[in-house]
C-alpha cells in the first residue's frame, strides 16, 4: 500500500551558491557518506542538488516537513554498487519512522545541466 509520494525539483546553481557561501549549510543537510560521494562526482553539485531534492520530495511524502524530529542529514541518499540510489535513514529521523511501522522507501534522482528532480514513494 501505498503511504505517500512525494517529488521536488531544485536549480542546482541554488544548491551550489549555498555551499559555496556557506560550508555549514553542506553539513546542516548532508551527510558525511553524502559528502563523500558528491565530492567524488564529475559535477558534484547536480548530485548534492539531486539529493537535496530527494530530501524534500521525503519529507512532502512523509507529510510532515521538517517537524517531527526530522533532520535533514538524517535523510541519506546514497548509492548501491550499480547506480540505483536509495534512501538510508539514521538516528532519531530512522527511529521517528520506523516507530510508526516498517516501511519501504523507493526514490528515483534525475538532473539535466540546470535541475535536479527527485520522487519519493513510501509503501507500508
Amino acid at each position: 500500500m501505498i503511504y505517500g509520494i512525494g517529488n521536488d525539483i531544485i536549480e542546482i546553481a541554488r544548491i551550489k551558491k549555498a555551499i559555496e557561501k556557506n560550508q555549514a549549510f553542506r553539513d546542516k543537510v548532508f551527510s558525511q557518506n553524502e559528502i563523500n560521494l558528491c565530492e567524488g562526482k564529475a559535477n558534484k553539485y547536480q548530485s548534492y542538488a539531486a539529493r537535496f531534492a530527494a530530501k524534500e520530495a521525503f519529507m512532502k511524502a512523509w507529510g510532515t516537513g521538517w517537524g517531527e524530529g526530522i533532520s535533514w542529514n538524517e535523510i541519506e541518499i546514497l548509492s548501491c554498487k550499480n547506480g540505483r540510489p536509495y534512501l538510508n535513514l539514521l538516528a532519531k529521523t530512522k527511529d521517528v519512522i520506523t516507530k510508526e511501522n516498517n516501511f519501504i522507501l523507493h526514490v528515483s534522482l534525475s538532473h539535466l545541466k540546470d535541475y535536479a528532480i527527485a520522487q519519493v514513494v513510501i509503501e507500508k
